[in-house]
């Protein structure tokens, strides 16, 4: 589903990601670690074309990142990590917005989700909170059913019983054959739902491998505070 080659992304002499070489399968849960700098959101970016590779290729369910962005765009869920919304709609209509853009009928899975997630679907999104902001953003991203989801730090600001409602929602499209690939900061989560995972660092692959043979959260200390070497 995606699939990155020596991906460069360098912001004239600022770094992004360098040489980033990843494969998600069909089916998996993959989750993208690493603390706020080192590359998530560049490497989610420039896989969605929304920004050009300075060099190296990304392939996301076959299509080139850059030549077939638009396409790629259509057909995948992306949840940006800071969702923003026209303030004055209300939350129905922008879920709506989101499905006519697709040219779909998606009441039914997002009545869903709304309520699987709690969210109140009257409030107009400048009185929602960020958590529920957030709510938005994954129905959004999921009422299509896309066969790719891309979530960038999906959990941040929900409580845990939302938390848990999300991960059931993706746990069961992950068993349709669905591909997860998502960043977070949550080390816990990342083990305990994901099948693979990757830690990057000052925009370097470091490790990456199944969660079961990987100790997700001693493997990321080790790496930020100097006890591995890269």
């Amino acid at each position: 589903m995606i699939y990155m080659k020596n991906l460069t992304k360098t912001y004239g002499r600022a770094r992004g990601v360098t040489d980033l070489t990843l494969h998600v399968p069909a089916g998996s849960c993959f989750g993208f670690i690493g603390p706020n700098g080192a590359g998530k959101s560049t490497t989610i970016r420039t896989l969605l074309g929304l920004i050009a590779p300075t060099s190296g290729s990304a392939e996301v369910m076959g299509l080139d990142c850059v030549r077939d962005r638009t396409a790629i765009l259509a057909q995948v869920g992306y949840m940006p990590s800071e969702a923003a919304f026209y303030p004055e709609m209300r939350v129905s209509q922008v879920i709506r917005l989101s499905a006519d853009l697709r040219k779909k009928d998606c009441r039914a899975e997002a009545a869903e989700l709304c309520r699987d997630l709690e969210l109140d679907t009257r409030k107009k999104i400048r009185e929602l909170s960020l958590g529920n902001r957030k709510k938005v953003s994954i129905v959004c991203a999921m009422q299509h059913r896309p066969r790719l989801y891309v979530l960038d730090e999906p959990t941040s600001g929900l409580d845990p019983l939302v938390q848990r409602a999300f991960w059931s929602q993706v746990e069961r499209r992950r068993q349709e054959g669905a591909a997860v690939f998502l960043s977070s900061h949550v080390l816990y989560e990342v083990q305990r739902y994901c099948d693979r995972a990757a830690i990057i660092r000052e925009g370097r692959l470091v490790v990456e491998g199944t969660t079961e043979e990987l100790d997700i959260e001693n493997r990321f200390f080790d790496y930020y505070e100097g006890r591995a070497v890269q």
